[in-house]
């Protein structure tokens, strides 16, 4: 299977928006509401205009799968990480997105560290963190107002030397 990440383009747009309204997307996300196809070209010219964020497609033979985001935070090269599969993405698709994003961030975009977030009660991603080889750093107590109700935010970190090490133990085990 060929694996690829490339830049998210214009023409990626209708199907991202699409993953992102999903509701088995949406309902993990900070923002919950429908988004507008306005307010999604905003975004994507905003994120464009500034220059400082990665917004990049995952494909799988050719075939766009998944969304990936790099935000740098205080300085360039520690980043926090977001994304999302298409619905219809293959069991097994998180895990192989997952790592490639991160072989991506750590050897083509050099970071230090990737950050990471998980509303309280997404064990899916919690556990997804985890696997990939993040620390849990931060337990945020209702953090987070959806409109209704108030929701706990974990915090994940992974340093560069860290997934180098879990890349090495994983080659081995080929």
């Amino acid at each position: 299977m060929s694996v690829h990440i490339r830049a998210l383009r214009q023409s990626d747009l209708e199907a991202v928006l699409e993953w992102r309204n999903h509701p088995d997307v949406r309902q993990y996300m900070y923002t919950t509401h429908e988004i507008t196809w306005q307010e999604h070209l905003s975004w994507f010219h905003s994120n464009q205009k500034s220059g400082r964020h990665h917004l990049l497609i995952y494909e799988t033979n050719e075939t766009p799968r998944g969304f990936i985001k790099f935000t740098p935070k205080t300085c360039d090269n520690v980043c926090d990480w977001g994304f999302y599969l298409s619905p219809d993405a293959e069991r097994g698709t998180g895990q192989a997105l997952g790592r490639a994003a991160l072989n991506y961030g750590f050897n083509k975009l050099g970071l230090h560290k990737v950050c990471g977030e998980a509303l309280g009660f997404n064990e899916r991603s919690r556990r997804f963190h985890k696997k990939l080889g993040f620390t849990e750093e931060g337990y945020h107590a209702e953090q987070h107002f959806d409109g209704k109700k108030y929701h706990d935010v974990v915090s994940f970190g992974l340093l560069r030397k860290d997934w180098q090490m879990s890349e090495v133990k994983n080659d081995a085990r080929i």
